[in-house]
């Protein structure tokens, strides 16, 4: 792709964009005198600023490039995942939120422990580092790659400037500050989205109204196909995968989860989370739009796209030569603060695992000064391991990054669903049990992988390992459904080989409808 001058004005409005980010770190900074306040605000936001919160850390560059380049590219297959988060999620809010507001400190994997025991929660707080590790790797990639095509900048400068500016926000502000950064910069993204199609519908002959007529007749917008069928990517696939997705995100994600504990109530709480989904699935949809408009804008098009252009880059390339000087710099800015919004939240969620599951577990002693410190010193050290990650993923460019943001999600689930599920609805499930669950997911695991995955250069490549007929041959997408699987049916089985475990009725839902049920009969 050419890459471009931006004018000062664009440039400007980053600038800008990026100094108020700083801004907000450095105005909260004072507030930040112990890890209650750094980790969840003090317990005292209110609930429609921890829904922006939530829809803007799940909302990144992801959303803004990747899902452009799949409209462009292809239909709406992927986003069937998305639209399994808003029916999961109405179905045990108002259990999971109460819940872990009352047995959790601060980590999400404490209740792991609780329920099953140490091994249980170092367990599924790893998979949650690596899970997003890989994530933020995903988002700096690829605002990296927008920004280096619009501006000319190198890409790794790109990538070390911006995780340096994020460590430093997310460093001194703590949650408070990624929260109210989180509500400026999620309202600038929609607005970014609602410029984008503004400007697409008044450059077309036909206006939005010609997208829906190619894209109707064209499957541009189309969820399948819908074969049952789970070698290839179909809605089936993309559906089950969804459901998992969603309870693994909102039953056992630090980064939500951590935003339950910053509301004042239970109800503040469950009403933020139910609005973060709604405000994210039209955002999702509109952004897959954007990229089903261009396909019709560059069919229309009197100017061309350079020649094997990434669908991933199409986006950029229309801002870049479409749009007009100001409105270029806002757009930029909106992408930026995508970026900004999931990153600073998954830092300051690293530093709360690496504080609560891990270094107080060896410094059970450390005073909360000590804690405090020893979570900036995670943020830092998080920040710089996402900057490393991003930097290998520059070379990784041939292969869609939404499908590898997802595959990655699959594979470093590992069955924590399982592991959740278990916990929550099967009292018989015991720690014994869940330990045989996870050695089975973790072979099945290491069978998949191994067995599908193809190394080698060119026309050579060969499995890692090949078993013949009994390759794992299905979609790598239902990898991370059949962890689960194998961790739930393994772990439930195997429970019953030791004794019944006697364990807290606030840890499941039968023992919490019963405490309900009691509490109800004593206000009679």
């Amino acid at each position: 792709m050419e890459q471009n001058s931006l004018h000062w004005i664009d440039i400007l409005i980053i600038v800008v964009s990026i100094i108020v980010s700083l801004a907000v770190g450095l105005g909260f900074a004072k507030k930040q005198s112990n890890t209650a306040q750094y980790f969840s605000a003090g317990g005292n936001i209110p609930s429609w600023a921890i829904g922006i919160s939530i829809f803007a850390t799940l909302i990144s560059s992801v959303t803004f490039l990747a899902y452009p380049g799949e409209g462009f590219g292809s239909n709406w297959v992927r986003l069937v995942q998305g639209l399994m988060v808003p029916i999961v999620v109405i179905a045990l809010i108002g259990f999971l939120v109460p819940m872990y507001r009352k047995v959790i400190g601060l980590s999400a994997y404490e209740y792991f422990e609780k329920r099953f025991g140490y091994f249980a929660r170092l367990y599924t707080a790893l998979a949650f580092v690596l899970t997003h590790f890989s994530k933020m790797g995903s988002v700096f990639f690829l605002l990296s790659l927008a920004l280096a095509s619009m501006t000319g900048f190198d890409t790794y400068t790109i990538i070390i400037v911006l995780g340096i500016a994020i460590i430093i926000l997310t460093v001194l502000g703590g949650m408070e500050a990624v929260i109210w950064l989180d509500v400026i910069q999620g309202l600038l993204l929609i607005l970014g989205g609602i410029i984008t199609l503004v400007f697409i519908g008044l450059k077309m002959e036909g206006g939005l109204g010609a997208v829906l007529s190619t894209a109707n007749s064209e499957g541009k917008m189309s969820l399948g196909p819908f074969d049952w069928d789970f070698v290839n990517l179909t809605f089936w696939v993309m559906a089950i995968n969804g459901v998992f997705y969603a309870i693994q995100k909102y039953g056992t994600d630090q980064t939500i989860v951590q935003r339950y504990l910053t509301a004042r109530t239970d109800r503040s709480a469950k009403r933020a989370s139910v609005m973060g989904v709604l405000m994210v699935v039209p955002i999702w949809m509109i952004f897959m739009f954007i990229g089903t408009a261009l396909y019709v804008f560059y069919q229309q098009s009197v100017n061309p796209l350079p020649e094997d252009i990434r669908a991933d880059a199409v986006f950029p390339f229309f801002i870049l030569n479409e749009m007009p000087v100001g409105v270029i710099g806002l757009i930029i800015s909106a992408l930026m603060a995508a970026a900004i919004s999931s990153l600073d939240s998954d830092l300051n969620c690293l530093a709360a695992v690496g504080v609560d599951d891990f270094y107080s577990k060896f410094r059970p002693e450390a005073s909360d000064m000590k804690r405090l410190k020893a979570g900036k010193i995670f943020v830092v050290l998080s920040g710089i391991g996402a900057i490393l990650v991003a930097i290998t993923y520059v070379s990784a460019g041939d292969k869609g990054v939404l499908g590898i943001v997802f595959m990655l999600y699959a594979i470093f689930s590992g069955g924590i669903v399982g592991i959740f599920l278990l916990g929550i609805f099967v009292p018989r499930a015991n720690k014994q049990g869940i330990n045989i669950g996870i050695a089975a997911c973790v072979l099945f695991t290491a069978y998949a992988l191994l067995s599908s995955t193809s190394i080698g250069s060119g026309e050579n490549k060969d499995l890692i390992l090949d078993l013949g007929e009994l390759n794992f041959t299905q979609h790598k997408y239902m990898l991370g459904v059949y962890s689960h699987v194998v961790l739930i049916v393994v772990g439930w089985l195997a429970s019953y080989l030791f004794p019944k475990p006697d364990i807290d009725e606030n840890l499941t839902y039968k023992g919490w409808k019963k405490l309900k049920k009691q509490q109800a009969n004593q206000s009679i």
